[in-house]
């Protein structure tokens, strides 16, 4: 158990404690870091013909890294008004059962470019929302990918999952299509907030959701939270919180909305005057993370928790800690393979992204296309600065030494220019530089965003992405 202070403006981490004003300081606005580059760098003239030659070299390569397997699956029964997803609101389930056949097109398609060796460590299924689809046609989704993928033993699958559209049958019946791991979509428990974001489930239907897939044996639970939406307060948040911490799940991912109705359709419905202030916000973000501490989770990093037993936090403390597209993860370095709209991959020198339509998804596939649409091909520069940047993300030690040596330079004159934008983040105790490493401190694991944006040679130049703040 973590002790927490009295007060409202600091957050009590083991043996340290982080004030409101150091937040408010570091608040940056940044990318992520699920990729690097990140996906609004990807060039639109990056298609399959030049996504094939890393498949080939893949095929023909001695020892490859495992497999991640990605299928993002669009469809949705109604339109949550905060997000930000590719997806496709319909009541025809007849659209599912044809993207699922176009879903095995792309695997037939692009398996066979992966050579022999297809050891798979890890698949997850994203949306949308992927129990829209029927039993029938999850279960030819998993047959055909387990016809082109092999698991591992140990593997992890996961899934999404609206607490709306299943019960104990459905979470049973993904259990027994090898489903380890669920994420359940919690936001908020506000029935106010719910409203306002036409997202409306009880409290009662998810407990009951979380308590099967407790009873049904699936290893891990997580539960998403969102602040920042419309109609929130700090009272009413807290409740959630409360409710959350009730329901115990292993992991709790604690994201800030990101208001961008000119790139989001749906957010256009959310009214801004109900949007909470930046104060409220900040004072919701310290009051939730305070409140998760001291119920016992362990801050992993950006805005995951998870309890001390869980495998993120040991791969945490163990230094093994990793993170890709699905965030962060046990799993070593994989090479991912992405399939349906939008979905993005991530082999050798590579990243791929699909088409974002369904129209476009199926006509490539018809023609006997891979539906990559943008992508980029990654110099040894940005192989170099994606593995730095992955070591801060996961507040793991980087050696200058090691680092040099696997990649035939003079780390400290390399950087020399990151090394001095990295010092007011030491003078304020967020990282240490010794004995030829940069270690970031327990109390600059709230900061890894920004400590990753200072080895970001892209971020002087334009994009028409708009980053969302760390608060």
């Amino acid at each position: 158990m973590v002790a927490a202070t009295e007060t409202q403006n600091t957050i009590a981490f083991p043996d340290i404690e982080i004030s409101e004003e150091l937040v408010r300081r570091f608040d940056v606005s940044g990318p992520r870091y699920t990729s690097y580059p990140t996906a609004d760098r990807f060039d639109y003239s990056f298609k399959e013909e030049r996504f094939l030659p890393y498949l080939r070299e893949r095929a023909t390569g001695a020892a490859n890294p495992p497999l991640s397997v990605y299928f993002h699956l669009p469809f949705c029964r109604s339109l949550c008004y905060f997000c930000a997803c590719n997806k496709i609101i319909t009541q025809d389930y007849g659209r599912s059962a044809e993207y699922i056949r176009y879903a095995c097109k792309e695997m037939d398609l692009l398996a066979p470019h992966l050579g022999t060796d297809r050891r798979t460590v890890q698949l997850h299924l994203g949306g949308g929302t992927p129990t829209f689809m029927s039993q029938n046609e999850l279960s030819m989704l998993m047959d055909a990918t387990r016809r082109h993928f092999e698991f591992t033993p140990d593997a992890e699958l996961g899934v999404e999952i609206d607490p709306r559209t299943v019960n104990e049958d459905t979470l049973s019946f993904l259990a027994g299509l090898g489903f380890n791991r669920c994420s359940f979509g919690v936001q908020d428990f506000d029935p106010d907030v719910q409203a306002a974001v036409n997202r409306i489930q009880p409290i009662g239907m998810v407990e009951q959701a979380v308590r099967a897939s407790r009873d049904t044996g699936y290893e891990s639970v997580n539960a998403d939270l969102i602040y920042g939406l419309p109609k929130q307060t700090l009272a009413s948040f807290e409740r959630t919180i409360d409710e959350v911490i009730r329901l115990s799940p292993d992991r709790i991912a604690l994201y800030n909305y990101a208001h961008l109705p000119s790139r989001f359709k749906a957010q256009r419905m959310v009214k801004s005057e109900d949007l909470p202030s930046a104060e409220t916000r900040l004072q919701i973000f310290l009051l939730s993370t305070r409140r998760l501490l001291e119920a016992g989770y362990v801050y992993i990093g950006l805005d995951h928790f998870a309890k001390p037993g869980d495998e993120l936090n040991r791969a945490r403390q163990g230094n093994s800690l990793h993170r890709n597209f699905q965030g962060y993860t046990t799993r070593a370095e994989c090479d991912l393979v992405g399939f349906g709209v939008s979905a993005i991959g991530k082999v050798g020198r590579s990243y791929n992204g699909n088409v974002r339509t369904v129209n476009a998804y199926y006509e490539s596939l018809d023609q006997g296309r891979l539906p990559v649409e943008r992508g980029v091909d990654l110099s040894t520069d940005d192989v170099l600065r994606r593995e730095i940047i992955m070591i801060l993300m996961c507040s793991m030690p980087l050696n200058f030494s090691e680092v040099g040596e696997k990649y035939g330079i003079d780390f400290e004159r390399y950087f020399a220019a990151e090394l001095e934008r990295l010092r007011p983040y030491e003078e304020v105790g967020l990282m240490e530089t010794r004995d030829g490493a940069i270690t970031v401190t327990p109390k600059g694991r709230l900061f890894v965003r920004a400590l990753g944006m200072v080895f970001d040679k892209y971020l002087g130049q334009p994009t028409v992405s708009t980053y969302s703040r760390l608060i």
